[in-house]
């Protein structure tokens, strides 16, 4: 019987693949994708042929054993933590309880610098911030800023809108704690990948309703932004590319209770009938990338309400790139650019 190696080992093993020559790369990796006009990259190519090889899944049976295998897996592609960067711990207020989070603070940075509340993915089911842990740091680190990383409720615990009642409260406790957590409340921006993306989308619409603070920028990466039709891209990278079409109807299945109004755009984001008064968005999208049309789609939304919106396609990669830190090379370049692109959002609010 195989002794399955230990996980230090497994993750040498798989960043070591990365160091090969490019035609040893290129032959475990097989001929190049290319869907849709667009080129996979070598990087992304070669790390899902490993996960095949291993037969490591996003999803896998149950949820509790989906969120160990995440936890499990998250060393052998995230790399080693990013120094020097110093992290504490907070509990956030909310109406129905604490909400455990994270501030990482790059050594050096001075008081009332700019602050990113922080969703992570993980389709509102799975991940936490030990998961985006290191994509966490290296927007820290590269965009000289803070990063307060939330554990917001997961579902199927807690279905909608249960994550987006505690992303708002988070915005307004960094708002209302700007001081102790060393930030400048003018600019506190929020952010997320995926389901945290629609959940930072959700946080700057409900926030400029309300009347209150407004985040200063938001960093939307590959997000979620419309349950109520299906795009091409769902057709296009349903199978084999890290997020399949199976992946987000479990996700959909267990986050959205049975007769929800899919168009309730705290839900759906795109749905909103009014984006004015929205500050301004990178919005980040993968080629190969089932939410790719959809997160496009908002960033043309936006851009029709007048809203200032940069958006990126980093065509060669695909869902849930800002977590392969510690494999190749692509996946780094890709999250240094939405690094630079934050600081200069941020440094640009008056």
């Amino acid at each position: 019987m195989a002794i399955p190696l230990p996980v230090r080992a497994q993750a040498a093993a798989s960043q070591l693949a990365f160091w090969l020559p490019t035609p040893v790369r290129r032959a475990v990796a097989g001929r190049t994708v290319r869907i849709d006009g667009q080129d996979l990259a070598l990087d992304a190519q070669l790390l899902l042929r490993l996960q095949k090889i291993a037969r490591a899944e996003l999803v896998r049976g149950s949820v509790e054993q989906s969120r160990t295998l995440l936890d499990a897996g998250r060393h052998l592609v995230s790399g080693k933590p990013i120094e020097p960067v110093s992290v504490r711990e907070i509990a956030v207020p909310t109406p129905d309880g604490d909400l455990p989070a994270t501030l990482y603070t790059p050594v050096g940075l001075p008081e009332e610098s700019p602050l990113l509340v922080f969703f992570h993915g993980g389709g509102w089911v799975i991940g936490t911030r030990a998961s985006h842990d290191n994509a966490v740091r290296f927007l820290a680190k590269h965009a000289g800023v803070r990063v307060l990383s939330i554990e917001y409720r997961l579902a199927p615990e807690f279905p909608f809108p249960a994550a987006t009642e505690d992303a708002l409260a988070a915005f307004e406790y960094a708002v209302a704690k700007a001081g102790d957590l060393g930030a400048d409340p003018a600019r506190i921006a929020v952010g997320g990948d995926s389901a945290g993306g629609n959940l930072a989308a959700v946080t700057a619409q409900q926030a400029v309703r309300r009347g209150g603070p407004v985040p200063a920028f938001q960093l939307l990466i590959y997000p979620a932004t419309d349950f109520a039709r299906r795009y091409r891209s769902q057709d296009l990278f349903a199978e084999n590319l890290f997020l399949t079409d199976v992946h987000m109807k479990w996700f959909e299945g267990h986050y959205v209770p049975e007769g929800t109004d899919l168009t309730d755009p705290r839900l759906s984001p795109l749905r909103a009938d009014d984006l004015s008064g929205l500050p301004p968005a990178l919005i980040v999208t993968a080629g190969f990338d089932p939410l790719r049309d959809e997160g496009e789609a908002y960033a043309e939304k936006l851009r029709e309400a007048g809203i200032e919106v940069a958006l990126r396609r980093h065509e060669d990669l695909i869902h849930g790139f800002i977590n392969f830190t510690g494999v190749g090379t692509r996946f780094r370049e890709a999250l240094a650019e939405m690094a630079g692109a934050l600081r200069q959002g941020l440094s640009e609010v008056h």
